[in-house]
């Protein structure tokens, strides 16, 4: 009996031992991440909850809440016309700028992965866009698109045909937009692609020449099944960069013309910064985040289905 009785004892004593070495665990744990913790609440978590509180209020320069409105910010933002032409045009600009980069990426990554004397070089020059800030790249395309002495007209008007009103046409001035925004992210997802590419087994392209696949079977069957998971996160992060595009729209178009380009993230700035209207803003970026959020899950439920992780 008391024999069991101290092997019950240690039995206690060790649970009891390990629960205090875990808490111990968990203390230093958190210290070390404290500061990340900190930097989070300050600069994301209470943003965020500052935000959600301001979509509920008139709300005036300085950040002073004037009156409680409760959701009619919401409900002006469901009728108010001008948001729904913001997120049919910022919809769009998505389907214009999200297959076009990661095809092109893919494309450019697929080339850049054969192993061929000074391909390096050309490597280097894929990924270069990566380097460009938003600023200077819209800048340079802002030279491009010039109507006079833009470099676009010219090589038009050498073919026989008429310059475009790249920025001042309502119907070119998204598209003109999506240009500049599939080439600053042909870099990132070059990069991402091709270093997917390369942690394909050479053993299973091997393995299908034995067998007499020719190159589309194996594009189709190996490469791209194989790719699938890092194809998978550049469309999400595709996704979300597109539904955050401002830059290079404040440069080139400020939303116009006829706010043919007044994608929903530069019409909360406007909304905020232009017209004092923060709290209308406040639901916007609200809404803005509950459609990223739906559509990030979306893709998860639906397109993860597809991705082969072996």
């Amino acid at each position: 009996m008391e024999i069991e009785r101290d092997t019950n004892h240690s039995i206690i004593y060790s649970k009891k031992a390990r629960k205090k070495e875990e808490r111990k665990l968990l203390g230093i744990g958190l210290i070390y991440l404290l500061p990340a913790l900190i930097l989070l609440i300050v600069f994301l978590f209470y943003p965020i909850l500052k935000t959600v509180y301001f979509s509920f209020f008139v709300v005036k320069g300085g950040g002073t809440t004037e009156g409680f409105v409760g959701f009619q910010h919401y409900k002006d933002l469901i009728m108010s016309p001008e948001f729904r032409k913001s997120m049919a045009a910022t919809f769009l600009f998505i389907i214009y700028t999200v297959p076009a980069e990661i095809i092109i990426s893919l494309f450019l990554a697929m080339i850049a992965s054969e192993k061929l004397k000074g391909i390096g070089f050309f490597r280097t020059i894929f990924s270069s866009t990566l380097a460009v800030s938003v600023a200077a790249g819209a800048s340079i395309f802002l030279f491009f698109f010039d109507p006079s002495v833009g470099i676009l007209n010219h090589f038009l008007g050498l073919i026989g045909l008429s310059g475009v009103e790249w920025l001042t046409s309502p119907t070119w001035a998204l598209v003109s937009v999506a240009l500049t925004t599939v080439w600053m992210h042909i870099g990132i997802n070059f990069i991402l692609l091709l270093g997917g590419l390369q942690n394909v087994s050479e053993e299973l392209y091997e393995s299908a020449k034995i067998d007499g696949a020719g190159y589309f079977q194996r594009l189709f069957k190996i490469t791209l099944p194989m790719l699938s998971p890092t194809l998978f996160f550049v469309l999400i992060i595709g996704m979300i960069s597109s539904f955050q595009t401002f830059g290079q729209i404040d440069i080139l178009t400020g939303g116009g013309p006829a706010n043919s380009t007044n994608l929903i993230v530069y019409s909360i700035y406007k909304e905020a910064f232009a017209y004092n209207n923060y709290g209308f803003a406040s639901a916007q970026a609200i809404v803005l985040f509950l459609i990223i959020l739906i559509v990030t899950g979306l893709q998860f439920r639906i397109g993860e289905k597809k991705v082969h992780y072996q």
